[in-house]
């Protein structure tokens, strides 16, 4: 059985297109997840972290939701763009990007720095 350092969940969720909270697939989900997915693969990452969809996380105001494992770190609004410092400064260097931050996550408390990968 692989043994992963880190999970990260894109929402894959999909609604109605009349909906009235959206849903990350119609916002690009999917998209995101490929390219998390690749981006991992091309950087060797992918033995180390897990991309995976995930149904409904429940933050459908926010935007495309992507969780990090095991930190439960949540991003929002997160699109194919982001992905590049998601991986570096996340996944590899243990950064929190902030700017993505979804609001009220009171058990990363002041934290700003999470482990790194052990890249061997």
């Amino acid at each position: 059985m692989p043994s992963f350092q880190r999970h990260v969940f894109v929402c894959t969720n999909e609604r109605a297109p009349d909906h009235p909270r959206g849903s990350c697939k119609l916002k690009g989900s999917v998209e995101v997840r490929d390219t998390l997915k690749a981006e991992l693969k091309a950087r060797g990452l992918a033995k180390l972290v897990r991309a995976n969809n995930a149904g409904c996380l429940d933050q459908c105001e926010n935007g495309i939701t992507v969780v990090v494992y095991p930190e439960q770190v949540w991003y929002g609004h997160v699109t194919v763009a982001d992905i590049p410092e998601i991986i570096e400064r996340h996944l590899m260097k243990g950064e929190i990007v902030e700017r993505l931050l979804l609001p009220d996550q009171p058990h990363l408390g002041d934290k700003k720095q999470l482990p790194a990968l052990e890249v061997t």
